[in-house]
């Protein structure tokens, strides 16, 4: 098993070794959790389908395991404890309660808000990492259609599908680059069209459940990507307008 895998198995374990506002001393875990692959009442005896070679293999990648649940997030140290064998299940780990819980979790830990837009990932992540998917990419979008207003200098009357098509009209948009081939401005401006259309529009008409956390992970990417030329596009309107 890798040892996010690994990690989903051992989570459980964990929650009931120590039990809410009980800490866990993780050498002693350690410890019995060598007990039970060799028993020290029959050190001669090797565990049922494990050879006394595989113990210390067995321990490592259960260590790797605890060192990925570190870094996510699940388990932390105890803060003022004397030794660092003192450990607790964070209140992100006991929001885990079953396996898909565990699955979307590690989906979702794969995207680094360091990934995303900066406004993205102020409004979106927070709600992303909460679980509430479907309003991180509401939010996401959201910001995409602001910003296009504010770049395309339109007023708030101005929204949704109409308002990329107009901003990047492939003849007149005032954020289409015009030195591009009239395919590419036609593309891109069904582009933007069509992202507010699929993903914010939905949202904001009716209620969308997205519940694979890797699903809004490419939402919030794309985003981000379109954002991204806002930026880029709102930055050559200013040095257009200024040298006039």
């Amino acid at each position: 098993m890798e040892r996010e895998e690994l990690a989903g198995a051992l989570l459980p374990i964990l929650k009931k070794y120590g039990t809410p506002g009980l800490d866990i001393n993780i050498y002693n875990f350690m410890l019995e959790f060598r007990h039970s692959l060799n028993p020290p009442y029959n050190v001669l005896a090797s565990p049922p389908g494990y050879s006394h070679d595989d113990i210390p293999k067995i321990e490592r990648a259960v260590g790797e395991a605890l060192n990925w649940m570190f870094s996510a997030g699940l388990v932390a140290r105890v803060p003022d404890a004397s030794t660092n064998h003192l450990v607790f299940v964070t209140r992100r780990g006991r929001q885990i309660e079953t396996q898909e819980d565990f699955s979307n979790f590690r989906k979702a830990s794969l995207l680094s808000p360091n990934l995303l837009h900066p406004k993205i990932a102020e409004k979106a992540w927070p709600t992303f990492i909460r679980g509430k998917h479907d309003t991180a990419v509401f939010e996401a979008f959201k910001r995409g259609e602001i910003s296009v207003r504010a770049a395309a200098h339109y007023d708030n009357r101005s929204i949704g599908v109409d308002l990329m098509r107009n901003a990047f009209h492939p003849e007149r948009g005032p954020l289409t680059d015009m030195t591009l081939p009239i395919a590419e401005r036609e593309a891109l401006s069904a582009l933007f069209a069509g992202a507010i259309g699929s993903y914010k529009n939905s949202t904001s008409h009716r209620t969308v459940t997205i519940s694979d956390a890797s699903e809004a992970d490419e939402m919030l990417i794309l985003a981000s990507h379109l954002l991204r030329i806002v930026d880029d596009r709102a930055a050559r309107v200013g040095l257009a307008a200024a040298t006039l």
